[in-house]
Order: C-alpha cells, then sequence, then structure tokens
C-alpha cells in the first residue's frame, strides 16, 4: 500500500478515533508528508512499511541542518511516532520504527526564529525618510524573501536579478550558482532602492555592478548589515538576539511549518546534501515559484 492510502486511513483514524481538531490532524499529516518527501529523495519506491529508524534519524539530522527550532523537531518526532503507533495498532507492522526515537530537548539552544508579527515590526521600524531607509527595506525584504546567506545578499549584482522571472541568480558556497525565487514586496524595494536612491550615489569605480551598496558608493560590509539588523531590533526592544543568519533561519522554518516540500527549501538555500546517498535533484523553476507563493508567509 502507498503512502499515499496509509496517510488517508491515518487522517481517518485521527478524525474518528481521536477526534482530533482539523488543525491538528493537519499538524499530524504534514509531519508524515515531510518524512515521505525526505525519503522519496532517496528511494522512490520507499513505502511506509519499510521505514527503519535509521530513516527516520536521517530525517531529523536533516531538519538539524535547516536549524528547525527544537520545538518544531519534537512537534515533527510526534507525528511520526503518532503515525508508526497507528500502522502498529492495525497489524500493518509488527514494529515500531519510531519507538527509540527521541524528540531533541526543548531546552537545547538554536538560532531565535523571528515570527510573522516580529518581521514585520523590524521592517516597519526602518526610517523611509532617510536615504539608506529604502536599501535597508529592500535588503531585509530579501533576506526574509530569499533566505540568503549574508555573503550571498552583500555580493548580489545587478545582472544577478531576473525580474522576468522574479528569481535572483545568486552564486553560493564553492561558487556554486543557483536560482532563488523573489517575493513580490522584495523586489518592489529592490527596484525602489535602484531607481531613487542607488542611481544618485557617486559610485567608486569597481563597486558599480553591486546592488546594495554605502554611502560612500562602496560594496557593503558583512559588519555593517549586522549593525543595521542591530539596531533595528534595540529601536523597537526586541530582546532576542538576532543576526542575517535569522531571517534566513525564519525564511526556512517557516516554508517548512507551513508545508513546504523539503526538496524545494534544501535548493533555496543552497544546501548539500547531507546523506551521502541521496540524489541531488534541481526543481523546475515554476515549482520552487510555486512553493515560495503557498507557503511563505510574505507572499
Amino acid at each position: 500500500m502507498s503512502w499515499t492510502s496509509h496517510i488517508k486511513q491515518f487522517k481517518a483514524y485521527l478524525q474518528l478515533e481521536r477526534s482530533l481538531s482539523p488543525n491538528s490532524i493537519e499538524a499530524y499529516i504534514q509531519d508524515v508528508k515531510k518524512l515521505e518527501q525526505f525519503l522519496s529523495l532517496r528511494d522512490p519506491d520507499k513505502d511506509p512499511l519499510s521505514v527503519t529508524d535509521t530513516d527516520i534519524r536521517d530525517l531529523l539530522e536533516y531538519i538539524m541542518e535547516l536549524e528547525m527550532s527544537a520545538y518544531s523537531q519534537a512537534r515533527i518526532v510526534s507525528g511520526i511516532k503518532a503515525f508508526f503507533k497507528y500502522l502498529l495498532y492495525e497489524g500493518d507492522m509488527d514494529h515500531d520504527p519510531s519507538e527509540l526515537i527521541e524528540a531533541p530537548k526543548l531546552g537545547r539552544k538554536l538560532p531565535d526564529t523571528l515570527n510573522l508579527e516580529e518581521i514585520e515590526q523590524l521592517l516597519a521600524a526602518i526610517d523611509l525618510s532617510k536615504p539608506e531607509g529604502q536599501r535597508n527595506r529592500a535588503m531585509l525584504e530579501t533576506l526574509y524573501s530569499s533566505g540568503l546567506r549574508v555573503s550571498e545578499l552583500i555580493n548580489l549584482k545587478l545582472n544577478s536579478i531576473l525580474e522576468e522571472i522574479n528569481f535572483f541568480r545568486v552564486v553560493g558556497k564553492g561558487n556554486k550558482e543557483r536560482l532563488v525565487p523573489v517575493g513580490r514586496e522584495a523586489m518592489k524595494h529592490i527596484k525602489l532602492y535602484i531607481d531613487h536612491y542607488r542611481c544618485h550615489l557617486d559610485i567608486k569605480p569597481g563597486h558599480e555592478s553591486y546592488i546594495f551598496l554605502n554611502r560612500r558608493g562602496a560594496q557593503l560590509t558583512r559588519v555593517m548589515i549586522f549593525t543595521i539588523i542591530k539596531n533595528l531590533a534595540t529601536t523597537i526592544g526586541m530582546t532576542k538576539k538576532i543576526s542575517p543568519h535569522t531571517f534566513r533561519h525564519s525564511f526556512a522554518t517557516h516554508l517548512i511549518e507551513g508545508g513546504a516540500d523539503l526538496r524545494a527549501v534544501q535548493e533555496m538555500l543552497g544546501h548539500e546534501s547531507i546523506t551521502t546517498t541521496e540524489i541531488y535533484t534541481h526543481l523546475d523553476r515554476d515549482y520552487l515559484k510555486q512553493v515560495m507563493l503557498d507557503h511563505h508567509p510574505r507572499s
């Protein structure tokens, strides 16, 4: 029996026998689908009855690589455990591969994640009356919209913008190039910055191609991005310790928690495969764009 059939029956069980709320049921189903998506990367024919504890541990390692919060990881483990307990209860399996899997300790320190309200508070705190305000808004919208590393952000060039398809051409670690979809808000603010602020700068020779420049017309540094974000956090009285990576972490977490395909998130982040047997598949750009539209909070 396929994943689809087992998941459908599991959903009916949660509805009829567990009497869970629709939101709780959907959370359980999404957790199981994350396991299905992950395992299909390595073996498209893998069915739920052949899942091992190693398969589940590999998924958790993968999710840890994306730095999801300990709470989110624990919830995924809970959903997967419920699914295999159901299969055991129904007699479909004679052992539970999730039995010895432990959820991460909720006290374990991981990078803070910003919720959508906090993202919007930070964006609203940017003073757009100042010349650099539009630049800062464009940069933060880009970090959250595309999940870029800070090094990738400061190295974005004008020819990186593929405006006709709303993508960036990004050069990441190991000089590897990838296409990353850009949210409409981010693209709007990038165009405003380029058309109404950047065009008035006295740009230093050698820096003409970079999108984001300082007041002296030179490429921005990593330290400057950290400082901008830190000052905004102070402005709104935020106590979380945040950095440019917080936006990348929030981007990935919000997409995954919203039900996005793990393969798509991996590709947008530019992550290497973390398991030696995984076949890394480049996904169609229209599919990546649709994932953004369907699952990103500001899309």
